[in-house]
């Protein structure tokens, strides 16, 4: 009989208050989706630097006949034995674990497993015009003074035409990533406290229309737990109805927006695994979001 009196007063609460349930829902949604995107983007760049920490490379490129680099004009190409010469310069500084040389063939290999569905770049770009390159590999990636006691040393190197840090490029790139993940994290911590908001509305407003049910209830002697829970569990509902429908958001997401882009993250998918997680994380706290607005509106407009 309790049970069904609960759930009674929970239906004519929705009920009632229907537009301002909708609206919670909608904003939990959006809010617990961009948490959710934010954790997610969270879990892909820890993923992509645990994998490229150990793949960080100088990339030292030769000067090629006819090269536009200031320091190769007049230079007819780079002979094996100056390529020689430059690699046991490289492998004697102390900072270097390793050196590959990589020729024009397997540049263009290489390209081409980046480049396979951009027909016009590999149309234009054929074997001669690949520049031959030393992948230097350092004992310390994650040590930067390395980075610049490498580079400066073969900077100016005879034969060299240009020296690439990879590790600059990444950070580039994991910096905008950065940026992409407090950028919703933060939109998400708005919206979220925009749905308490909202809730704390709702239930005040579902109180003050039920104040002579309650008022009754008191009278009887009923608990404070007992009145307040019809309440409580409207924002429950709305908070795993905005949870659910947040879930199939990232769900969307992860179809749509990082599986698309794994092509350009290398050997670092975001499993379905860690979207679960997600999914889970961003329920519950939508649920305890919901139930502790919930309480404090009741605390403060019921008085039980």
């Amino acid at each position: 009989m309790r049970a069904n009196f609960i759930f009674s007063e929970v239906w004519i609460g929705l009920r009632r208050n229907l537009t301002m349930t909708i609206a919670v829902i909608v904003t939990v949604a959006i809010g617990m989706a961009l948490l959710g995107v934010g954790l997610m983007i969270n879990s892909q760049i820890s993923g992509m630097k645990d994998f490229w920490s150990d793949k960080v490379e100088i990339s030292a490129y030769l000067c090629k006949k006819n090269d536009p680099f200031p320091q190769c004009k007049g230079s007819g190409g780079v002979n094996a034995q100056e390529q020689a010469a430059l690699k046991t310069q490289i492998e004697s500084l102390p900072q270097v674990e390793g050196v590959e040389f990589e020729d024009a063939a397997k540049a263009y290999a290489n390209f081409r497993a980046q480049q396979a569905g951009n027909t016009v770049m590999l149309s234009a770009i054929q074997v001669g015009d690949m520049p031959e390159s030393f992948r230097i590999k350092l004992k310390d990636p994650d040590d930067p003074k390395a980075y610049e006691a490498v580079i400066d040393s073969i900077k100016g190197a005879a034969g060299v035409s240009n020296v690439v840090n990879q590790k600059t490029i990444l950070e580039k790139f994991f910096g905008l990533l950065e940026s992409l993940r407090w950028a919703a994290l933060v939109v998400a911590i708005i919206l979220v406290f925009a749905a308490a908001l909202l809730i704390g509305n709702t239930v005040r407003l579902s109180a003050y229309n039920r104040r002579r049910e309650t008022g009754i209830m008191r009278l009887v002697g009923a608990s404070n737990l007992y009145i307040q829970l019809p309440f409580v569990m409207e924002g429950v509902i709305a908070g795993l109805l905005g949870g659910v429908v947040a879930a199939l958001m990232l769900i969307v997401s992860k179809v749509f927006l990082f599986d698309q882009v794994q092509a350009y993250l290398a050997n670092t998918p975001l499993t379905w695994e860690t979207v679960a997680w997600v999914i889970t994380l961003t329920m519950i706290i939508g649920v305890v979001i919901c139930v502790l607005a919930s309480f404090v509106t009741l605390r403060r407009y019921l008085r039980v």
